[in-house]
């Protein structure tokens, strides 16, 4: 097939508003979760330690602290089960991976320095 087929057909299941966020920020993911025939909303906040991808393959990886133990989420950017991103705060970081926070024990690997605004320092 040729390229300007398939172009064609992941126009159609690209995500309307494009979610804003980036590497370091504090965000609040709403999934859809099906359980038998009902379905609810569920949120799952962590930092964005990632993200990778192009066009509808893109993905992003959240990680948060549970119970002292960390977990990640992998997301597609362009899902259906992704009802919405929420950005909680703005982190400033010079990487386009968080990896060494899975070496960070309690508040170290969830602190990221968040990002100065213009108004603020103003």
């Amino acid at each position: 097939m040729s390229q300007a087929l398939f172009e064609k057909i992941e126009s159609e299941q690209y995500r309307k508003e494009p979610a804003n966020f980036g590497v370091g920020d504090t965000v609040r993911v709403h999934t859809k979760v099906v359980e038998g025939d009902k379905e609810r909303i569920q949120i799952f906040s962590g930092v964005v330690i990632g993200r990778r991808g192009r066009g509808l393959n893109s993905t992003f990886t959240v990680r948060r602290i549970s119970y002292g133990e960390g977990v990640e989420r992998v997301f597609p950017v362009h899902s259906p089960r992704v009802e919405k991103v929420e950005v909680e705060r703005q982190g400033s970081v010079r990487r386009a991976k968080l990896t060494y926070l899975r070496k960070r024990v309690g508040k170290g690997a969830v602190a990221v320095k968040e990002k100065e605004t213009r108004a603020a320092s103003a």
